[in-house]
């Protein structure tokens, strides 16, 4: 990574070539990282990784780092190994982020309506699941409507997820990701690149502006004034 920096950052012994060197350092987030090899978030553990939870201190942060406990299992001496990813890699730990991989997934989107639609209209690539009710509603693709959802007089955009068993009615949603069980109702303007949990709810109240962005976790409940 250009900025590796931003993550965790791993050393690896020198090896062969065509080959991958051991693991022989791991460091999160360093000020001066002694290489470009970020990591990546996945990693396949034994059992022997709850030992090495067990038996490390919380970092500056205060929080148990898995960088440190994977740290521990090098200096014990265990097996280690790195695989180096090549091809393309995309960091979701920020909502920019997060709202761009659903792009991403969406464009791949195929086409599926197998739920009910009521007076509605569906244009482009959009899957809407089985299970879910459309009245008097527009949905431009590619977008996504899980299994249960319910909407009602409202305009779903481009580049939109939303998940089962959601509820909206009377808004506007574009480029945003719903969770399961979420609801949006009466928004007097349209709720884009946003990210709302699972369980939020976010609905009028007696003042509103015109424009909305939410990033809200789990189980919210929300009152625009």
């Amino acid at each position: 990574m250009p900025d590796p920096e931003n993550f965790g950052v791993a050393e690896l012994a020198d090896a062969a070539p065509g080959e991958v060197g051991r693991v022989l350092r791991l460091v999160e987030k360093p000020s001066e990282p002694a290489t470009d090899l970020a990591l990546v978030g996945v990693y396949m553990f034994t059992a022997q990784i709850h030992d090495a939870a067990r038996a490390i201190e919380p970092s500056a942060r205060g929080e148990l780092e898995i960088t440190d406990a994977i740290q521990y299992l090098v200096d014990a001496g265990r097996r280690v190994e790195p695989h180096i990813v090549r091809g393309w890699w995309k960091d979701t730990g920020r909502l920019d982020d997060m709202l761009e991989a659903n792009r991403l997934i969406l464009d791949n989107l195929g086409e599926s309506v197998q739920g009910e639609l009521v007076d509605s209209q569906v244009d482009g690539r959009v899957v809407i699941e089985p299970g879910a009710r459309l009245e008097r509603t527009t949905v431009r693709g590619p977008a996504i409507i899980g299994a249960g959802a319910q909407l009602r007089d409202c305009y779903i955009g481009p580049y939109t997820a939303i998940g089962e068993n959601c509820r909206i009615s009377n808004a506007e949603v574009e480029h945003s990701i719903l969770l399961a069980g979420s609801s949006v109702c009466d928004l007097d303007g349209r709720m884009e690149s946003s990210l709302l949990g699972r369980n939020v709810t976010v609905r009028r109240g007696d003042r509103q502006p015109r424009a909305y962005r939410f990033m809200v976790g789990d189980n919210s409940d929300i009152s625009i004034l």
